[in-house]
């Protein structure tokens, strides 16, 4: 890992009746994944909400590569390098991935030089193995490849640090485990990553260091290789978490289910 390139010092955060973030410290390094390890409503999303410019800190400071930075907006935050793919994809279904990753983006002219953005779009999916065509329309584009492209998007606007929320969310287990290959490929190529969860297990996997945080509070900051799932765990909820528990076997009483001969076809004409 190399030097840090985000530091957010003492930052809060006040919504109505809610201390979302208080006074919480975080850095981020060149070239690693970073998780911010949390239950629903620590405040991790808020955080990084934060650093996207959709919120602005009541409290606290953002500093970039050592830089003191004013983020006020989401068009300031990619102007600083920073892309947050979120949850909930931004994505407009009945247009193209390339209409889709320059929808937004800054005037170039009247006219939109196509084959030059699909080209650009082939060269950062060829690059990070995101197996995606630039001519596809997003609805004919599974929920895996959907957020490839928000991955697209980021990338074609320059972000060298990309903030993840809650990416498995959505994915099946294969996905998940494709994406852990894409984010590896990406640090290697010396981005750095914010992962959100709250999945012990893929936090296990994916991570290089940890922040966890609780009901808004950072409770701490670990390296991956020095601890154990059993104490991020009490961490992140504050208290000791039974990991084990015994159930009586399944009984089973026969065939519930039985499907043959099923042939269907997507909207590409596959099987």
């Amino acid at each position: 890992m190399g030097a840090i390139v985000l530091q957010v010092k003492n930052i809060s955060k006040h919504f109505p009746g809610v201390l979302a973030n208080d006074h919480i410290n975080f850095d981020l390094r060149k070239g690693e994944i970073h998780t911010l390890l949390g239950e629903n409503g620590a405040g991790k999303t808020t955080l990084m909400n934060i650093l996207d410019g959709i919120y602005y800190p009541d409290e606290g400071e953002i500093y970039l590569n050592g830089k003191k930075v004013d983020i006020r907006s989401p068009f300031e935050a990619t102007k600083n390098g920073i892309g947050m793919i979120h949850q909930h994809f931004m994505l407009v279904d009945t247009l193209t991935v390339l209409e889709n990753v320059v929808l937004g983006l800054e005037s170039q002219g009247f006219y939109l030089n196509k084959k030059k953005i699909a080209e650009r779009i082939k060269e950062i999916s060829q690059n990070y193995n995101l197996n995606i065509n630039p001519y596809a329309k997003i609805w004919q584009l599974s929920v895996g490849e959907q957020q490839r492209v928000e991955i697209i998007k980021t990338l074609f606007r320059g972000a060298k640090i990309l903030i993840m929320d809650e990416p498995t969310a959505v994915l099946t287990p294969q996905e998940a485990d494709t994406l852990f290959k894409i984010l590896r490929r990406m640090i290697k190529e010396d981005k750095s990553i914010i992962f959100i969860s709250h999945k012990l297990d893929e936090v296990m996997k994916i991570s290089d260091r940890i922040t966890v945080l609780r009901k808004g509070k950072l409770v701490g900051t670990v390296d991956k290789k020095e601890i154990k799932q059993k104490e991020l765990a009490k961490m992140m909820v504050g208290r000791e978490v039974l990991f084990r528990l015994d159930r009586n076997p399944i009984r089973r009483k026969g065939e519930v289910l039985k499907i043959e001969d099923l042939e269907t076809h997507n909207d590409k004409g596959i099987i």
